[in-house]
């Protein structure tokens, strides 16, 4: 899916090897129970993160058509990746040709709150579970409650906790978890993993903290992805400022795409920097993202928001600007020049 895969699979590796299932695994991301993003060996279960990206430049098919599943657990469908699709209804397609080789004997695990997902999902000739909050999905996630660092709900009629917070990480542990009852993993086991699970780096992932001021790194470049974030950590730091740092890196963010969506994602936090669209040369003007123009909207609802042209530019315009108990986020696919660290070692003095 969109949104969800790394942390989804990341939990699932996890449940699954607490459960002494040993599995393969071939992630996104660098999950902190592993250590690494890869393990091959001779167990029968192997847990992938599927990507509907191209699979190579002589094989424009999404990546995960590869995979051949036994199992498919589809998180939402959204448009995203402009320099390989044209718009969401070729995004679709290459959804209905993964879905249509999951065989009969096979499950899949689908979002039944995302409309995108139902309809990819319509013609399946394996059976399917719905999950969310909705109350026509058959594990209906419900009785939701949020600590500072934690999130506790109800998945049919087991409760469970996880240490992350946040609507969307309650729906990727429910994914997770439906994946491996269908395994055969008990409620129990699964319950006795889900607190020990560690997360995944570059998700909301703390880079420290100088003067009260806390950096964090997020990969989130969607703007469905940054508003979830910042969603959640408005409710984890409640009484804090909270800052947004955007790096328009990524191929569909760099271009136009989203250039209503951004300002609406990036205004739920208090005050947001926006870089220079990177690589910007490679883009003609007329298809490519005007930050200046998102700095504006959201300064229209009443939110502090700059555009700098670069790390370096941001870090010498913010660091006056920030107080104790402020947070700062850092949205970007890509390294950004460095810049948690030059922040961090800039408000060290």
């Amino acid at each position: 899916g969109t949104h969800g895969k790394t942390t989804t699979t990341a939990l699932l590796t996890w449940i699954m090897d607490f459960a002494k299932r040993a599995p393969s695994y071939m992630i996104g991301g660098i999950p902190r129970n592993f250590g690494r993003g890869a393990r091959f060996n001779d167990s029968k279960c192997f847990v992938i993160e599927g990507d509907e990206y191209d699979t190579a430049f002589f094989d424009k098919r999404s990546k995960f058509i590869h995979y051949l599943p036994e199992l498919l657990v589809v998180n939402n469908v959204e448009f995203d990746h402009a320099d390989i699709f044209p718009d969401l209804d070729a995004i679709k397609t290459s959804f209905r040709r993964l879905v249509n080789i999951v065989p009969q004997n096979g499950m899949i695990v689908l979002n039944g709150d995302d409309k995108n997902c139902v309809e990819v999902t319509r013609d399946s000739l394996a059976p399917m579970v719905e999950v969310g909050f909705s109350k026509n999905c058959a594990q209906r996630i419900r009785d939701v409650s949020y600590s500072a660092k934690k999130s506790r709900f109800v998945l049919r009629d087991d409760e469970f906790e996880i240490p992350m917070i946040g609507e969307f990480n309650v729906h990727n542990a429910a994914m997770a978890i439906s994946a491996a009852k269908f395994y055969g993993v008990s409620a129990e086991t699964i319950r006795a993993a889900l607190p020990k699970f560690e997360g995944v780096a570059r998700r909301q992932e703390i880079r420290g903290e100088v003067r009260g001021v806390k950096v964090i790194d997020d990969f989130g470049h969607h703007p469905t992805a940054i508003a979830q974030t910042l969603t959640a950590l408005r409710r984890r730091y409640p009484k804090h400022r909270l800052w947004a740092i955007f790096e328009p890196r990524s191929n569909t963010t760099r271009r136009a795409v989203f250039q209503h969506e951004l300002p609406k994602a990036l205004k739920i936090a208090d005050g947001v920097f926006i870089s220079q669209v990177a690589r910007l040369e490679q883009i003609p003007e007329a298809e490519r993202l005007n930050p200046e123009a998102v700095v504006n909207e959201i300064k229209q609802s009443g939110r502090l928001a700059f555009y700098e042209a670069n790390a370096n530019a941001i870090i010498e315009r913010i660091v006056p600007m920030l107080k104790k108990n402020d947070i700062v986020t850092v949205f970007s696919n890509g390294g950004f020049d460095g810049i948690h660290e030059k922040l961090l070692s800039k408000l060290r003095g």
